[in-house]
């Protein structure tokens, strides 16, 4: 069989795990394939090397637009810090447009949705890319319909990925299309990640991070209720602390902070929330307790709409395995202690 040309486009100031990433994946279905499945090689935009955003430099294989467009089975573009703020120039749209036209399949990773859009191939698709850029990509291209928190997103002949390493899951679901999940399964381990990943991307999102703001009185009040989350924080009681009436209260609160009370609350004790179970150290009644939640239901059922996984899935991907052990061998002296008692 003959391989399948596969192409990373990367622009200057590159992120080079976006670029390195998928190749390695690809790479990797190679070996475990004993044949060249994929022939892999870099698209860059002028003669040299591409310095990435890390300062290390890259090889392109082929030059856009001065090559004349080659075939390619599938071409992902590559994010950088900054490409939201890339001037593009209108020939390399253009090659892009072409060379898109001609795959099988094409798409980005992370930020690289960015310069799909300007070649105005995001439209009426479903797309995904880095949280932190998400809303401004859905601002810029109102015709795609980005979802925050995917991961990765299949749509037609478009692939996207979310930040940096979901290049790597997006590899590896091109793999598993392509070759079966068993191949793909080999190639996870291999490179000792994940098959599936648990959760989307908001389980790692600093967005929205309940940060004072407005007039001081209102400041207040908000610090009041980040130091206190298991604290009784309704309209009526935090209005009380600024001197206002609970609808006036209200009213500024959102004109001030873009969020109503109750969802500013929200968001502080959900922060509270993630910060004890980093820890690793204490049971998901007490985090409830401790954060201002009913029941441990109810802490479920909010964590889930806010950071879309639960909170034993967040544990588990965002504690250290050390202290995972430390809890473990703690909650086992303390049955024992509790059974010699008996």
């Amino acid at each position: 069989m003959t391989s399948r040309p596969v192409a990373l486009l990367a622009l200057p100031d590159v992120q080079l795990l976006d670029v390195a990433g998928p190749l390695d994946v690809f790479a990797e279905a190679n070996a475990q394939c004993d044949r060249e499945v994929y022939a892999l090689a870099v698209v860059g935009t002028a003669p040299g090397p591409i310095t990435t955003s890390s300062g290390r430099r890259l090889l392109p294989d082929h030059v856009a637009p001065d090559d004349a467009s080659p075939f390619f089975d599938t071409l992902l573009v590559a994010g950088a810090p900054r490409m939201h703020e890339a001037q593009v120039a209108p020939e390399l749209l253009a090659w892009l447009r072409n060379a898109a036209g001609r795959c099988r399949r094409y798409g980005s990773v992370c930020s690289g949705a960015f310069l799909l859009g300007q070649a105005g191939l995001l439209d009426g698709r479903r797309v995904t890319t880095h949280w932190a850029v998400a809303e401004m990509l859905a601002a810029r291209f109102p015709a795609a319909r980005v979802e925050v928190d995917a991961i990765c997103l299949f749509d037609g002949p478009l692939r996207t990925a979310a930040g940096v390493t979901a290049g790597l899951d997006l590899a590896l679901a091109l793999v598993e299309e392509d070759l079966g999940a068993e191949v793909a399964r080999r190639v996870a381990a291999q490179l000792v990640m994940f098959f599936k990943r648990g959760g989307g991307q908001m389980q790692f999102s600093r967005r929205g991070m309940s940060a004072s703001s407005g007039r001081s009185a209102l400041q207040e009040a908000q610090r009041w209720v980040a130091a206190h989350p298991a604290e009784d924080h309704g309209v009526d009681r935090l209005a009380s602390r600024t001197g206002m009436s609970p609808r006036h209260f209200a009213r500024v609160f959102r004109a001030e902070t873009g969020m109503t009370p109750a969802a500013y609350v929200e968001t502080v004790r959900i922060e509270a929330v993630r910060r004890l179970l980093e820890t690793g150290e204490v049971s998901l009644k007490q985090v409830a307790g401790a954060c201002g939640f009913r029941d441990a239901d109810t802490l479920r059922r909010a964590f889930m709409r806010r950071v879309g996984t639960t909170p034993a899935e967040y544990r588990r991907l965002h504690v250290a395995p050390e202290i995972r052990l430390q809890h473990r061998a703690h909650a086992n002296r303390s049955q024992g202690v509790e059974r010699s008692s008996k």
